[in-house]
């Protein structure tokens, strides 16, 4: 009971918080102190790591890795059981439906050869469904949300080897704003979700003996008040095969601009206003997206097994088209 009253009470002040962050707080900030922070974290989290001896886009399975994909099912099952009727399941993860739109996934001619593979192998153009969606795995009001959104595409009519029967024709591309993950591996996901079916995430960053101070840093660094779905940059945070010995991260980054005024905010804001913004935004114009790819180029910079660790766009420049 006592660490539910002291959950609920940093909840609140983030809730206070966030109704304040945009327009006035956030933007000064993250132009300011955003990436000087970000970088500085990385190096701390870098330092704690040891070097392994491991090639450019060379996967390892860690000690404990399956048992600890097992845990997080089952507590992703415990979970759903426990918050929902029968029947009334909501998804376990990026539950909240802002919007579900018809768009065309262009690869271009200009695209270098070194990422000609898959389905950027040649120019052509693929039908797709975006989704976007906030974090979950409740559906609360907008502005009470953890403050930050997802995109999930679903490319079709693309060729190829497909693990499901039923996914034979689609490729899909899944990204969320924060460039490096909340958890740096599965065995700590495994944790987190343990504090998340106790309605207590924030500890899962606080626990004695198995602190994640540095990743709470990293992610309130782009945890903020979403003003529009269409707006927003989002990031794989987990890397890719591209090509055999070539791994990458990729990115969807916004090229039109959109509406971000919150009507209502501090005080009013309505529950959905992400869904309003968008709704606002394509009844007048249609929005794009660049896909950009980031190649890793060292391997322990730029790490296959450490999702928390933001890969250096000095040493690899997000490459667009």
């Amino acid at each position: 009971m006592f660490l539910r009253l002291i959950h609920r009470f940093l909840e609140t002040l983030l809730h206070l918080e966030r109704r304040f962050e945009q327009p006035f707080l956030r933007p000064a900030f993250d132009a300011v102190l955003r990436m000087p922070i970000a970088l500085l974290v990385t190096w701390l989290i870098n330092l704690r790591r040891s070097h392994e001896s491991v090639q450019l886009a060379e996967e390892t399975v860690q000690p404990g890795e399956q048992d600890a994909v097992q845990t997080m099912i089952d507590e992703m099952r415990r979970h759903l059981v426990r918050d929902f009727p029968r029947g009334g399941f909501e998804r376990a993860g990026n539950t909240k439906t802002h919007g579900l739109v018809r768009g065309v996934l262009r690869i271009h001619e200009s695209l270098p050869a070194n990422l000609r593979h898959g389905l950027f192998a040649e120019p052509k153009s693929y039908r797709c469904w975006v989704r976007f969606s906030g974090p979950g795995p409740h559906i609360e009001p907008d502005i009470n949300d953890v403050g930050f959104g997802s995109i999930s595409v679903k490319a079709m009519g693309v060729p190829g080897e497909k693990l499901w029967d039923d996914e034979e024709y689609t490729q899909d591309f899944t990204a969320v704003c924060t460039p490096s993950f909340v958890t740096p591996n599965v065995m700590a996901n495994a944790r987190l979700q343990y504090w998340s079916r106790r309605h207590l995430p924030i500890y899962y960053f606080f626990e004695p003996g198995r602190t994640h101070l540095l990743d709470f840093i990293m992610q309130g660094l782009w945890n903020e008040t979403q003003t529009n779905p269409l707006g927003q940059t989002y990031y794989s945070c987990v890397p890719y095969l591209i090509g055999a010995g070539q791994a990458m991260q990729y990115s969807f980054w916004p090229k039109s601009k959109v509406p971000k005024r919150i009507p209502g905010v501090p005080f009013f804001p309505a529950d959905n206003y992400l869904r309003d913004n968008m709704i606002r935004t394509l009844d007048r114009t249609e929005v794009a997206f660049e896909l950009r790819v980031q190649l890793q180029t060292d391997p322990f910079l730029m790490p296959i097994e450490n999702a928390a660790v933001l890969w250096p766009v000095r040493r690899s420049p997000r490459a667009g088209r």
